[in-house]
């Protein structure tokens, strides 16, 4: 739901527990409480997809909770920390050292594909100077660019939660197989189709449109790597590559609203708790204005299902009495 500062700050002071996600500016004027809260000023609603800088986008549970703070140190514990019956929701600030501790790592985490741990990776405003990226602690009323801020709840045994990813792409398998001898996310060199080659170069010279994620197979699932420049011949990306993971290009998507409204068309929307889609989809898919379903949250310069992913639309599902 969309907010005016005002009305958020009161149900602030009433008590309710809010995730809360608005600019950085507003955001650190917001009263201590129970809320968490990352910065953009990219939204989904049912009516369209939204650019804002003066509402926040405002989600109230009431389940049993816990608010933690997390450094590069302790963000092991980001799992093993959640309810045993329910679900977190990660908050990373873009380009911080726990959003690189988190991308390369968060699969070795204790629990981690034991608890559903779901979330997102806080921004800015794509078009506007002097703005830094923030996770908040509502409780504390801290506001880190350095640390994850993680809301975890327990739904109670009476209810079922599951977290899901909505990926439009899949590997092209007309693409060469692309591998990787060194893990991050810078790359210079890699293999295609066994051989070295420059990266940059490469695609460069087959003319690969990095609007096209690379796709890479995990025991059956396509998870996305999405370009963030090329600069100095140094491929930079939005998440990291890893070894003996077998990388392809995505296929062409000619349609990104029409395969993302096939693709949530049957999903029930009353049963989503929270829901989160990547800036990338945004913008190459010109969703400003135009309305992907029943679905509202924040846009996002990463999401976290499990472990980070890129250009998806990630949703945690609640169910049962």
């Amino acid at each position: 739901m969309f907010m005016n500062f005002e009305t958020t700050a009161a149900l602030i002071k009433d008590g309710k527990l809010l995730h809360i996600a608005g600019t950085e500016a507003l955001l650190r004027k917001l009263p201590k409480g129970a809320w968490v809260g990352g910065s953009t000023e990219y939204f989904m609603e049912k009516s369209g997809a939204k650019v804002s800088g003066d509402q926040f986008h405002v989600i109230e549970f009431a389940y049993d909770y816990a608010i933690k703070s997390y450094d590069v140190k302790n963000l092991k514990n980001i799992a093993a920390d959640g309810f045993e019956n329910g679900f977190s929701i990660v908050i990373v600030p873009f380009d911080s050292a726990v959003h690189k501790e988190y991308a390369q790592k968060a699969p070795e985490y204790q629990d981690m594909f034991m608890k559903n741990t779901a979330g997102w990776i806080a921004g800015l405003n794509l078009g506007k100077e002097g703005q830094t990226p923030i996770a908040v602690n509502g409780m504390t009323g801290e506001a880190f660019a350095d640390r994850a801020v993680a809301l975890h709840l327990g739904v109670g045994a009476d209810k079922l939660c599951s977290i899901n990813i909505i990926n439009i792409f899949s590997q092209d398998e007309s693409s060469p197989v692309i591998t990787f001898t060194e893990e991050g996310f810078k790359v210079e060199k890699c293999l295609v189709g066994g051989k070295e080659v420059v990266f940059a170069d490469y695609l460069a010279q087959n003319a690969i449109d990095t609007k096209m994620p690379l796709v890479g197979a995990y025991s059956g699932t396509g998870i996305n790597v999405s370009f963030k420049k090329i600069e100095g011949g140094v491929v930079h990306l939005y998440a990291p590559v890893f070894k003996d993971i077998e990388y392809r290009m995505a296929k062409h998507i000619p349609d990104y609203v029409k395969a993302f409204t096939t693709q949530l068309a049957g999903i029930k929307a009353e049963n989503i708790a929270f829901s989160c889609n990547c800036i990338l989809n945004f913008l190459y898919g010109e969703l400003e204005g135009k309305s992907i379903g029943a679905f509202s949250g924040p846009v996002t310069f990463g999401e976290i299902a499990f472990q980070l992913v890129n250009q998806t639309f990630v949703y945690v599902s609640v169910e049962g009495t």
